[in-house]
């Protein structure tokens, strides 16, 4: 009769360097490991994956270092694709910790995410409970038009807005030189010109409203400001019965400082 192996406390590491032990062991097909460092126990694993480092823990940060997955009832893929949740959920920790994503968007360098949102089951009731749908729109997931220059992604600070909204606080610093926002001189005529970005809804494309030349900098500046808070203001108003009430109010008591 052969007798019946037993490996349990084997030890093992698998594809992304945690220590696993075997705590229960009925069969190659049935056994129990444990992962130390995070306190937690997956069941019911075949023996071949634990040899091969192919089990994997949910509270370990396999997103950027930092994210992980967890456990709760959102699922990252669903049919092969992606989630929409999670979807959302990866590219917030890719604008805060791809190097290559913040040489192409700058203003990203210095965005960091809570550590409740670090766990993707939490994010997913944030998103739940936040995510609204407008039709024929792209929703994004924005961290400072609710409160200006933050930096932090939260669920004190995050809010869905339609991409429409969002590009109107999208800033261009290494584009704009050394003048105001709104900005730019102009070498023919040797004037300060003051312009502002608009969307054309009947086209959904981008287009540039002229609003004057002047003498100075500031000048330009001031009536650039005066334009671009007003229609920040007619925006918020056209989509006033679709958005939050918080991200109307936002809109309405935002201002366009010089140094934006």
């Amino acid at each position: 009769m052969v007798a019946k192996i037993d490996r349990t406390e084997e030890i093992g590491y698998n594809n992304f360097g945690s220590k696993m032990i075997i705590s229960g062991y009925r069969n190659t097909i049935d056994i129990d490991v444990y992962f130390p460092e995070y306190d937690w126990t997956a069941k019911g694993v075949r023996y071949n994956n634990f040899k091969r480092g192919k089990v994997s823990c949910p509270y370990e940060r396999t997103v950027y270092g930092v994210g992980y997955l967890g456990e709760g009832k959102y699922n990252a893929s669903k049919n092969g694709k992606d989630t929409r949740i999670y979807s959302t959920w990866f590219h917030m920790l890719r604008r805060c910790h791809d190097e290559n994503y913040q040489r192409e968007k700058p203003s990203y360098k210095y965005a960091t995410i809570c550590e409740e949102f670090h766990n993707f089951q939490n994010f997913g009731d944030w998103d739940s409970d936040n995510f609204y749908q407008i039709e024929g729109e792209k929703m994004c997931l924005d961290k400072d038009i609710l409160i200006k220059g933050n930096k932090l992604y939260s669920p004190e600070t995050c809010i869905f807005v339609p991409e429409r909204i969002n590009t109107l606080f999208i800033k261009c610093d290494d584009k704009r030189g050394n003048y105001p926002v709104g900005v730019y001189y102009h070498k023919r005529d040797k004037k300060f010109v003051a312009q502002c970005s608009v969307c054309n809804y009947k086209t959904n494309k981008k287009e540039y409203k002229f609003l004057g030349y002047y003498e100075t900098p500031e000048q330009a500046f001031n009536s650039y400001k005066q334009f671009k808070e007003q229609y920040i203001k007619q925006v918020a108003d056209y989509y006033k019965d679709k958005i939050p009430q918080k991200l109307y109010d936002a809109m309405y008591n935002y201002e366009v400082d010089i140094d934006d």
